[in-house]
């Protein structure tokens, strides 16, 4: 028959080494958390990024124009950075209907030059990339957007029309070198 008084020793000292060990795990759990939550001297901020398109206003009305072989239709409009920082930009077509959409010819520009060019069903989201120059903080862009017929269109897209939607997304600069818009 086992000692009582041995057995109640051996109880005794296992359960002293498993609260022991399990005091020891918690320690270094907790230590290797901590470490990898914390990072002395190493702060982050989120910027917020907010771009204003004309006011929310169209830039062409529905039914504004009636386009025609030929026509070229020249519309003013801005883009500005309202964000915490420096942003890159694009301005796109979306929702786009219509059989006009593969005909009209759009150019997009600032002062300096052209930002884009091309057919609506062309200048979409998926298709173009950032602009060239950047929005700094605060900085309101002057634009136009121009609406050209080609008369060699003829008269084969003359019921024709054209809906869209006409956007803009921006993305910061900051840690951003290659113009990602993901």
């Amino acid at each position: 028959m086992t000692d009582p008084k041995k057995t109640r020793k051996k109880l005794t000292s296992s359960v002293m080494i498993i609260v022991g060990l399990s005091l020891c795990l918690c320690i270094t759990t907790f230590a290797l958390v901590w470490s990898m939550v914390t990072m002395d001297d190493n702060y982050f901020h989120t910027e917020n990024i907010e771009i204003d398109l004309n006011g929310g206003k169209p830039v062409i009305n529905e039914h504004e124009f009636l386009f025609e072989p030929g026509m070229m239709v020249t519309k003013d409009f801005y883009i500005q950075n309202n964000s915490t920082w420096d942003v890159y930009y694009k301005i796109y077509f979306d929702d786009i209907e219509g059989g006009l959409a593969d005909v009209l010819e759009v150019t997009i520009q600032d002062k300096d030059g052209v930002l884009y060019r091309g057919k609506p069903s062309e200048l979409t989201k998926k298709e173009i990339s950032a602009a060239g120059d950047t929005l700094g903080l605060k900085e309101k862009k002057e634009l136009q957007i121009v609406f050209h017929y080609p008369e060699e269109s003829g008269n084969n897209t003359q019921d024709a029309t054209l809906t869209f939607t006409l956007c803009a997304d921006a993305v910061q600069t900051k840690n951003n070198p290659d113009k990602r818009f993901d």
